[in-house]
């Protein structure tokens, strides 16, 4: 391995360990409580060297959202091998509703917190959600082309089935179904029974 390799590979370490500690600290401590300092202390550099890979916590932000959309795409493609692609966008649903439940820090930092997108406004483009979304949009396409939904746009399609299970998942992260008076398992149940029946609305 070549100097510059060897370089680059250390750079890309430095910064995976960067990542590593900031979705630790911004999910256990909240981000409005973590700083630069405190992530620096944690992996045992300076501050000063934090800053020569980010400007600010904002861009280290845009990475950690990042790590976080390729764990959900991930999860998303932990499908059963079906040829049907209403099995397969049932188990995105279901995946992407667990995945939102069971990390709600971290998907309150890819979905909800703002700040990671002051540094989209700077770059003029968004490209962290671009695996993930793809997962949903090509699958939502081959239930279109085979007649087994009733949108005719996939786009359209994609969006509203992600503003379900969005709004799901917000409603329990925000503590929203405190009004239904609901154990954990009833909550849970409710939850997913609403995404199914979406889905059958849809259906043709």
């Amino acid at each position: 391995m070549g100097i510059l390799e060897r370089k680059e590979r250390e750079k890309q370490e430095m910064r995976d360990n960067i990542i590593a500690a900031a979705i630790t600290m911004f999910t256990e401590d909240g981000y409005e409580k973590t700083s630069i300092r405190k992530i620096a202390e944690k992996i045992e550099y300076s501050p000063a060297t934090i800053y020569l890979y980010y400007k600010d916590k904002d861009e280290l932000l845009y990475d950690v959202q990042h790590e976080a959309f390729d764990r959900m795409a991930i999860e998303f493609r932990k499908q059963p091998a079906s040829t049907d692609p209403i099995k397969r966008l049932e188990h995105i649903m279901e995946n992407y509703i667990e995945f939102g439940i069971k990390e709600p820090a971290l998907y309150d930092l890819m979905f909800i917190i703002r700040s990671p997108m002051n540094v989209v406004e700077e770059k003029h483009t968004w490209t962290n959600g671009d695996d993930a979304f793809g997962v949903l949009f090509q699958c939502v396409t081959e239930c279109i082309e085979q007649g087994l939904i009733r949108y005719k746009d996939p786009m359209q399609a994609s969006l509203s089935i992600w503003a379900m299970g969005h709004g799901l998942v917000s409603l329990d992260i925000r503590c929203r179904y405190k009004i239904f008076e609901l154990t954990e398992e009833e909550k849970a149940t409710m939850i997913r029974n609403a995404a199914h029946q979406f889905l059958e609305l849809i259906k043709t």
